[in-house]
């Protein structure tokens, strides 16, 4: 049996719900409760509307993977982040936000620079990059900011070696993609933001067409917009996404990943002294579990009627898949609140599901395996250099982490 559940919206949680400041790594209270209840439920966003919470493990797998939900962000009833998510939803799209066939389409045109083999081979570099940051950190003042003297070098490195972007300018694209990440962002300032970053990734590839290189945006350029299968603007858009996700998520993981194992010494001692590489392989999968940076929900709407977990979502009402809880869903990981590197937690949905499923998962999971086995074995002293309740979170954020994180050794 089924039923459409309706609710006055004063009576609905406002979703993002606040996490409990003593338990910054956990998921939301009030989304716990959630995963409690007997079937799906609403919640409140920003602008008024009343979209569907998704907090269990095999209903974010389910809904995920099924073709009547939608991820193009300019249908009507789609769930934005926030208002500047919204206002920029057009000069931001990319394959990310559309649905098949097209997002299948433009998605083939990245996928090979970012698989498997392509990334274990990258991975000396990467080896190189982090050890020469530890070293300069090792070198420099201490207290330090690890997030800006290490978490976020690391990945904005690699991924510019990747695409062909000058590090140099990696002021610039951090900054924007600050704007672009932040819920409290207004909306001319995403817009700005996303408009900046599309000019700049547009003018490189010209530059890249007129003299291609050995990197991605070289490739994209000389074959895809010279073949009039994207235009620049496109490419520049799936430019932005590339530059933006590839150092962004990464960088928020190495820093609150390192946050967490300091919190628990027993699991930092047991990685640092592993020496097998699919040891160090399993830790990363459980912060990734763990953590699940991804705290703003995968956000779709309905393309029909469907009929789940004791309801019905009807044609145009927008879904919000709540990776966090899914990840800690009892039913599919036993003790899910505890960290524990010996799990085997492969089967977690931090990466989502399905054919939107995270593109860069293999490099991203290659630069932590690099950064995890490497960090504290180099620096087996490393400690917080404050108490954690003065760390201030990214609570304001689609991807969740720490603005600053100061360490000693």
């Amino acid at each position: 049996m089924t039923e459409t559940v309706s609710h006055s919206p004063e009576d609905l949680d406002e979703f993002p719900m606040p996490r409990a400041a003593k338990c910054p790594f956990d998921p939301a209270p009030a989304l716990r409760t959630r995963q409690a209840e007997p079937s799906l439920s609403r919640v409140r966003i920003w602008d008024g509307s009343n979209p569907w919470l998704v907090t269990r493990y095999d209903q974010v797998r389910a809904l995920l993977a099924d073709p009547r939900i939608s991820a193009d962000v300019t249908r009507s009833g789609f769930p934005h982040v926030s208002p500047g998510s919204k206002a920029g939803s057009e000069t931001r799209r990319s394959f990310i936000n559309m649905d098949d066939p097209e997002h299948s389409r433009l998605r083939r045109m990245v996928t090979a620079p970012f698989a498997i083999r392509k990334m274990q081979a990258l991975r000396p570099a990467v080896q190189r990059i982090v050890d020469d940051l530890i070293d300069d950190l090792l070198a420099g003042p201490k207290p330090a900011d690890l997030v800006q003297a290490f978490a976020l070098p690391v990945p904005s490195l690699v991924i510019c070696a990747l695409l062909g972007v000058p590090y140099a300018d990696h002021g610039l694209f951090q900054r924007h993609t600050q704007v672009l990440v932040r819920r409290s962002s207004k909306p001319e300032e995403v817009v700005a933001a996303s408009e900046a970053l599309t000019d700049y990734l547009d003018a490189l590839l010209v530059e890249k067409e007129a003299h291609p290189e050995e990197d991605l945006l070289s490739d994209i350029a000389t074959r895809q917009v010279a073949a009039g299968q994207l235009t620049r603007r496109e490419a520049a858009r799936m430019g932005v996404l590339l530059l933006a996700a590839g150092h962004e998520t990464t960088a928020n993981m190495i820093a609150l990943g390192t946050l967490a194992l300091l919190q628990n010494p027993d699991q930092l001692d047991a990685l640092r002294a592993a020496d097998d590489p699919k040891t160090v392989a399993a830790a990363v999968e459980e912060l990734l579990r763990y953590l699940t940076i991804v705290h703003s929900g995968r956000r779709r709407v309905a393309l029909e009627d469907i009929t789940y977990g004791g309801v019905t979502i009807r044609a145009g009402e927008g879904v919000i898949l709540a990776g966090e809880t899914a990840n800690r869903d009892p039913e599919a990981f036993p003790d899910p609140d505890r960290l524990d590197l010996g799990r085997d937690a492969r089967r977690h949905v931090a990466f989502g599901f399905g054919v939107h499923q995270c593109l860069g998962q293999p490099l991203a999971r290659m630069e932590l395996q690099v950064v995890y086995s490497t960090l504290y074995r180099r620096v087996p002293t490393l400690a917080l250099a404050t108490d954690i309740e003065r760390v201030e979170f990214k609570h304001d954020g689609a991807i969740f982490g720490v603005y600053e994180l100061p360490v000693t050794w």
